[in-house]
């Protein structure tokens, strides 16, 4: 299948719709193509109508990690898909002008996985990341499916570290806004996912998935990003 151009940004969202609109306003202020900002969000949330005058697509209460590559697998179903496909939490905003362009620049350059300075981690984990739409194909998904929230930015630097065709952009900037940057609250959102337990779970499981995976997984992501046409 051949790709098209351009980007869609998957943001899997509960309960949190005016974070939703926010960061759909601040990608108008600064995209510099037409890129698609589609949200995840949950049938039951008592907080859908919120999210009124956005793109989104509805499933299942389920994880994170589901939502996203229930959202990937449309995306990838479309007769002519993007470029590539991205991942951003509602609590990310993009600051620099013109960033999806240089995301897409990066990953003609060299295919695979690209990131900005979220200010919070910076080169050290892709908190958001834009993938090549091969690669997303080639691997089945976008993230490990039996993670629930955490460990996904592990997992793409790691595999994209593994492949070779990681990108840090330091000028970009696409920042987390985050309780442990003192730039958000810590609200029942930010409770649930950082609790501890979750943080076991999911480190176990990508510590299981990539000692099971990771070398397939790199293989695949090798021969994906070398069939891209330059």
């Amino acid at each position: 299948m051949s790709d098209g151009e351009g980007l869609v940004v998957i943001v899997p969202s509960r309960g949190r719709p005016a974070a939703a609109h926010d960061l759909a306003k601040t990608f108008k202020q600064t995209c510099g193509l037409r890129t698609e900002l589609v949200f995840a969000i949950d049938d039951d949330d008592p907080e859908r109508p919120g999210y009124e005058g956005l793109d989104t697509l509805a499933g299942p209460n389920t994880t994170m990690v589901e939502a996203l590559n229930r959202a990937a697998a449309e995306v990838l179903a479309r007769p002519r898909p993007p470029m590539a496909i991205a991942f951003m939490g509602d609590d990310h905003r993009p600051r620099t002008a013109g960033w999806d362009l240089d995301y897409l620049t990066a990953l003609r350059s060299l295919p695979g996985f690209v990131y900005g300075d979220d200010l919070v981690q910076g080169v050290r984990l892709p908190t958001q990341v834009a993938i090549s739409t091969t690669v997303v194909r080639a691997l089945g998904h976008m993230a490990p499916p039996t993670l629930r929230h955490m460990y996904v930015d592990n997992y793409w630097l790691r595999l994209g570290q593994a492949a070779g065709c990681i990108t840090y952009l330091r000028n970009v900037v696409v920042e987390h806004l985050h309780p442990v940057a003192g730039t958000a609250a810590w609200d029942a959102g930010y409770r649930r996912v950082n609790a501890r337990e979750v943080y076991d779970q999911d480190r176990k499981a990508f510590e299981a998935y990539m000692a099971a995976n990771g070398h397939r997984e790199t293989l695949a992501v090798l021969q994906a990003a070398a069939a891209v046409p330059k």
